[in-house]
């Protein structure tokens, strides 16, 4: 017969490990309920955070200013004064990085108006949560381009307004059929944005060209910046290193440092290497983007008519250290024809002479 202490211990020890298991399971039952609220707790807190985040996207595209006449800008009324606003950051947290550029699709100016629903008269835009770095006069030289245009305002508008400048455009027309004159339309963009804006930075942009990437900045640099590097056109390569055609940009100052652009170009050709020239004389350097940032687009197209290569380029080229001090901005003269105030851009057409 068995001792009855022996079944009595084992029995014990029995329930107390039965007891002690039990408790381990409330413990991690416990434990693994009390982490799930955390994790349900944070979730919310993030989806909060991410919804914040895209308001605020939102409100850099839906914030809408009125003009406070024909040449400044002003807020509408509001509990936020400019006074009270930070500057915009360096580089812009709304932009995405490369971008899908293609002309197979027409476009529809209505349709670009809309979108651009934030945008002033005369294509004129400012942020409205933040300080723009600097004031932008975005220069095009104009003639029987319409359709490149269309392409231009569709993609560079969310573009520019995602770079957060304080930025206008202009579309400097020449008006008549005498040989095109690039260089003077772009002296003559210069004059007459100042005329409506104290814009600090100008943008020289041929109309059929189209960044692939929002990351490069249309904006001035501590050095002029070539921000057209790498076309599709030349292979998506700098076709040589003093290149400075398509699109660039300079400040105010080194604008003037220069005496601004020739005005004796007439006809295609010579007047980028004019303005390297230039820039060179006066000891500045060309600043460019990286090759991928700088990928843009050319809508194709034959060339204008009186817009035939300048027999006189190579000639002229070399003699721009003695010519650039008597020509340019302080020796331009043009008649303003006609003003267009489109909710785009602004166009002014001018006549700018003959050869």
């Amino acid at each position: 017969m068995r001792d009855p202490n022996v079944n009595f211990n084992f029995l014990q020890k029995t329930c107390t490990l039965i007891v002690l298991l039990c408790c381990l399971h409330i413990f991690v039952t416990v434990v693994y309920y009390v982490r799930s609220l955390d994790f349900r707790q944070s979730f919310v807190q993030n989806q909060q955070q991410m919804s914040q985040i895209h308001g605020k996207l939102e409100e850099h595209t839906t914030g809408t200013e009125e003009l406070k006449s024909s040449s400044t800008l002003t807020y509408k009324k509001s509990n936020v004064t400019e006074t009270q606003l930070e500057k915009c950051p360096d580089p812009s947290p709304l932009l995405v990085g490369p971008l899908r550029v293609e002309f197979n699709v027409p476009v529809n100016l209505d349709e670009v108006r809309n979108v651009n629903s934030v945008l002033q008269e005369g294509g004129r835009f400012r942020p409205k949560d933040c300080i723009a770095l600097q004031k932008v006069a975005i220069i095009i030289p104009f003639r029987n381009r319409d359709e490149h245009l269309k392409y231009w305002l569709h993609y560079l508008h969310p573009i520019l307004q995602r770079q957060q400048l304080d930025y206008g455009v202009y579309i400097i027309n020449q008006d008549g059929e005498e040989t095109f004159n690039r260089a003077k339309l772009l002296n003559v963009g210069y004059a007459e944005a100042l005329k409506e804006y104290d814009y600090d930075c100008f943008i020289f942009s041929d109309v059929d060209l189209i960044p692939m990437d929002d990351r490069n900045t249309y904006k001035c640099f501590s050095q002029p910046r070539h921000l057209s590097v790498s076309m599709d056109k030349f292979g998506f390569r700098l076709p040589y290193n003093q290149y400075f055609g398509g699109v660039s940009s300079m400040s105010k100052e080194q604008y003037l440092k220069i005496n601004g652009f020739p005005n004796n170009y007439w006809g295609w050709g010579g007047e980028d290497d004019d303005i390297f020239n230039r820039l060179s004389s006066k000891g500045m350097v060309i600043s460019r983007p990286s090759g991928v940032i700088g990928k843009c687009r050319m809508v194709r197209h034959s060339r204008d008519k009186q817009n035939n290569p300048n027999p006189l380029r190579f000639d002229r080229i070399s003699h721009t250290r003695e010519t650039m001090n008597s020509d340019g901005i302080n020796s331009l003269s043009y008649k303003v024809v006609k003003v267009e105030k489109d909710k785009l851009y602004t166009k002014i057409t001018v006549d700018v002479g003959k050869p």
